[in-house]
């Protein structure tokens, strides 16, 4: 398809190259430096053609702390993904009421001039070494191992591409980087529809599924990390079910939901057969801790497409590193950290209660000012917030008093005060943070995937003062799909052919994991049962919403729905695109308010009661450490600790309480601003669901053709004419 395409130079391999999965050991990823350029013959080795399937890991593994880019998905960071979301303030350019955009200003995630780092020069690779595999010397059972993950990689790039765009140009072999007489329009492919790309991710799928082990049979070994059966069903499941959601199927076709299901209902069954399956079942731990813990585990039974970390310092002649800075990212700045991640108010105030139930619906009265009573036992490991224990492993006290806590004794106090009255009625101005958080500090936490002491004893981190990143050299590993995602697809698509029994199953085995107890279940169970097909649907979008946060999947689940306007304007782009199915608005069907109506998000900042007065902006200044005030803590992980306020049965509760007290007694919840100019609202156009292409990449094939509702270059600036959701 692409017209200049980097060839592969003739460089010899080394075949005594360390193996590239070594677990926590010193040589995990070492033989990625060598694997890249290579002649046919490497293909006759096992272990060279076993080097080349591992630089496909190299090129395509997710990263953790990654925004959405050519090689990435969208982690859970605060990317023009994330924040066109509930869950970061700040207008992205896909929500950005001032500025429409044009083949020249949108995102590009499908070229990039270094060909080979492409998105197709990495289908390249993928193609190469299936090419030379199936051609090799090698047995049968060494091309199926080798060859099962490459079909994945090369279905997970198509993947990315066809959920973006629509159909893309599909090309299964390597080309020949030669010029005809045409000029090399040959290699120009044009796009194929996206239900041809949709069955041809999913036939490599299929493949890899039968080419791949269900487990590797191993333990912190060289193969640990590897994709699987499972792990190629279950992203075939999530690619049937982008097909069958409204942004492709505008007609509820039943059908796809049905391919979705068997898809999804596969791999569970695969996945079940490997041994994954949800972590801690039965065992949630105090207060969601294990839930928590999930994130930390070096090998759990929930990582189903797994990248792993290490932490192996860069340093010259070392290029087998590599770190996970989310740890790093999250910790608040008297921890020595990287600042911390800021919620918003929404997100902090759609998490479900104690019993399951959404605030306004259930037993327990939301208490808006003291949000952390009676909720959701992931809510308090998502969000962190003044006066919760959040520990780590190390001591930046010798830092000075802005660092004034031990790792292990770690309190979050990131209440605020103000110096002028005018600004601490502001929404525009934040406050002076307490505890060296001084203007570094955020009004609630973001702490979701975080490697707690409080319920990982032994962090996969190595935290080291004499660096300005100490908790940047940590192996946690990052799960981009995980068990319970699967399970959530699985639900989605059963509630799509109406099998509700199996919905509502899979969501009360989700809530059992994360911590509820079995009347609240049961009870919550019998409101699903209550529900139509659409408030169902809007049950299982609500569980994603809460059990995935920060984790990189708000924005597809928002768009496969399109949830910014229900889809309402569809036919001002095309008529055929109107939606006859989901009664005309998926806002509506699902009895959610579209996210275009919230107008903004808004931020939510602790601060001092007015009472105390105005106090200099400086450490030894904080109003309630002066008054001599008690400040209570609440360990989460503490066996004493419960956190519904005031529990019934004798339940010792004293510290949820003790907080809830000081809260009332001494703090005031403050709207912040976080979407800029208040005359400005949240806009996401009909024609963001399916972008258009750069125009770049539309200058590299004359040939390509442009998505509806955009401009082709290649037209001179006519609308463009290709169709995604014609098949």
């Amino acid at each position: 398809m692409i017209n200049r395409i980097t060839k592969f130079s003739a460089v010899a391999i080394m075949a005594t190259t360390a193996l590239f999965f070594q677990g926590c050991s010193d040589e995990f990823l070492q033989d990625k430096k060598a694997y890249g350029a290579v002649t046919s013959e490497v293909y006759n080795d096992y272990e060279g053609a076993k080097g080349r399937v591992n630089i496909l890991y190299q090129y395509l593994l997710p990263s953790s702390t990654s925004g959405i880019g050519f090689d990435t998905p969208s982690a859970g960071v605060a990317d023009e993904c994330s924040q066109s979301t509930e869950e970061y303030g700040g207008f992205s350019v896909f929500i950005d009421p001032t500025t429409e955009l044009d083949y020249t200003t949108v995102p590009d995630y499908a070229y990039r001039e270094m060909k080979n780092t492409s998105p197709y020069g990495r289908i390249r690779e993928c193609n190469d070494i299936i090419e030379g595999v199936t051609a090799s010397t090698l047995t049968e059972e060494q091309k199926r191992e080798l060859l099962g993950q490459a079909y994945f990689f090369r279905a997970w790039c198509y993947y990315r591409l066809v959920k973006i765009y629509g159909g893309m140009p599909i090309i299964d072999h390597v080309q020949t980087p030669m010029l005809n007489d045409d000029g090399g329009l040959d290699l120009s492919i044009p796009r194929s529809t996206t239900k041809d790309c949709i069955d041809f991710i999913c036939d490599d799928l299929e493949t890899a599924s039968n080419y791949l082990p269900v487990n590797w049979n191993t333990t912190l070994s060289a193969d640990y990390g590897r994709v699987t059966a499972g792990t190629a069903l279950a992203l075939q499941g999530r690619a049937r079910l982008l097909y069958a959601s409204p942004l492709f199927n505008r007609g509820d076709d039943e059908a796809r939901w049905d391919l979705a299901y068997q898809s999804n209902e596969a791999a569970v069954n695969k996945l079940t057969e490997g041994g994954f399956g949800l972590a801690y079942a039965g065992n949630p731990g105090r207060n969601g801790g294990n839930w928590a813990k999930m994130f930390s585990d070096y090998q759990s039974p929930e990582a189903v497409f797994v990248t792993l970390y290490n932490t192996i310092k860069e340093s010259a002649g070392t290029s087998y590193n590599k770190n996970n800075s989310w740890e790093n990212s999250i910790r608040p700045k008297n921890t020595y950290g990287g600042g911390g991640k800021a919620t918003t108010a929404q997100m902090v105030d759609l998490f479900p209660m104690a019993d399951g139930m959404k605030p306004g619906e259930s037993k327990y009265a939301y208490d808006s000012k003291c949000f952390f009573l009676n909720r959701d036992p992931r809510f308090y490991r998502t969000f962190a917030f003044p006066g919760v224990m959040w520990r780590f492993k190390g001591d930046p006290t010798s830092k000075g008093v802005d660092y004034p806590y031990t790792g292990d004794e770690y309190v979050l106090w990131n209440y605020t005060w103000y110096d002028d009255e005018n600004k601490q009625i502001a929404e525009d101005q934040s406050g002076y943070g307490s505890d060296g958080l001084a203007t570094n500090v955020k009004g609630v936490y973001v702490r979701k995937r975080s490697d707690d002491l409080g319920v990982n004893s032994s962090p996969l981190y190595n935290y080291d003062l004499t660096v300005s990143e100490p908790f940047k050299w940590s192996g946690a590993p990052y799960m981009e799909m995980r068990y319970a995602e699967v399970l959530l697809n699985l639900a989605e698509s059963a509630c799509g052919i109406k099998n509700y029994d199996k919905a509502i199953s899979i969501l009360k085995d989700i809530r059992l994991r994360a911590g509820y107890s079995e009347s609240d279940v049961a009870a919550y169970g019998d409101k699903l049962e209550r529900m139509d097909r659409g408030e169902l649907f809007g049950a299982i979008l609500y569980e994603r919403q809460i059990e995935l946060a920060y984790e990189g999947k708000r924005f597809d689940d928002m768009r496969r729905w399109m949830l910014w306007d229900g889809g309402v304007g569809q036919e001002v782009l095309k008529s055929t695109w109107k939606l006859s199915g989901f009664n005309g608005n998926t806002c509506n069907y699902l009895k959610v308010t579209p996210f275009n109506e919230t107008h903004r998000r808004t931020g939510l900042e602790v601060c001092v009661n007015t009472s105390f007065g105005t106090a200099e902006a400086k450490m030894d200044a904080d109003p309630i450490v002066k008054a001599g005030i008690t400040r209570p803590v609440l360990n989460l992980d503490d066996s004493k600790t419960v956190l519904t306020e005031k529990a019934s049965e004798g339940a010792t509760n004293t510290a949820i309480d003790n907080l809830a007290d000081f809260y009332r007694a001494n703090l005031y919840r403050k709207t912040t601003r976080v979407d800029g100019d208040p005359q400005y609202e949240i806009n996401f156009l009909p024609k963001y669901y399916f972008i258009g292409f750069k125009q770049n990449f539309m200058q590299n094939n004359v040939t390509l053709l442009q998505n509806i509702g955009w401009n082709d270059y290649n037209q001179s600036g006519a609308l463009g004419t290709f169709d995604p959701l014609a098949e």
